[in-house]
């Protein structure tokens, strides 16, 4: 049996949720909440195995939610279950952690397919989505990364702080923050995570490097 935890900030959606997981032998249905924050307290708490997240929630929203969530150290899986397929908003939370990004138009078979394989770990996409990460994957890089650049983001990855790059590369700090804004240019992020996780999506990073 598969526990979830439901998170939206519309009752009727939680309502409906909650009906159809119940009716099902396969999911047990823990816990409700209205937003992040409650998310975030519930989850730490009960530790479901999959957390149904919805994005934009009054307080705290949902890519807030998961990027907590991942820094407390709890194991749940996020499943994003929204109305909204835009860049904005699938993008951030990928890169937050979330395993899986469904729209509430999905039948219910494919969200029970969806929650299953977010319970043992496997990445969920609506075909929609996955259509939109494809197309950012294939647009062309504007500037490639200097050598200098990827020394500096390949520390960062590793979870050094600008300062401890700085004096593993013999460079000053400043230098550092100057190499990582010109980075975030030329992935098109705004801050270190997601220069990471672009860096690892666009082959510049590798698990092995």
């Amino acid at each position: 049996m598969i526990s979830l935890l439901i998170v939206d900030d519309h009752p009727v959606v939680r309502d409906g949720l909650r009906g159809m997981f119940s009716a099902d032998p396969r999911f047990e249905v823990l816990a409700e909440a209205g937003d992040g924050a409650e998310a975030i307290a519930a989850a730490e708490e009960l530790r479901p195995d999959v957390i149904l997240m919805d994005l934009r929630m009054p307080r705290t929203d949902g890519v807030t939610a998961i990027k907590e969530l991942a820094k407390r150290g709890v194991p749940s899986r996020v499943l994003v279950l929204t109305t909204y397929d835009t860049d904005s908003d699938v993008l951030p939370a990928i890169e937050a952690g979330a395993t899986g990004y469904l729209l509430k138009d999905a039948p219910r078979d494919e969200l029970f397919r969806a929650v299953e394989a977010a319970a043992r770990g496997q990445a969920v996409l609506s075909p929609s989505v996955a259509t939109r990460l494809m197309g950012q994957m294939r647009q062309p890089v504007s500037e490639s990364l200097s050598q200098r650049e990827l020394e500096v983001l390949e520390l960062i990855a590793r979870g050094s702080t600008n300062r401890e790059a700085a004096k593993q590369l013999f460079i000053s700090e400043a230098t550092v923050k100057t190499h990582l804004l010109h980075v975030y240019a030329k992935l098109g992020v705004n801050d270190r995570a997601a220069a990471v996780a672009t860096a690892f999506s666009r082959g510049y990073l590798t698990a092995e490097r």
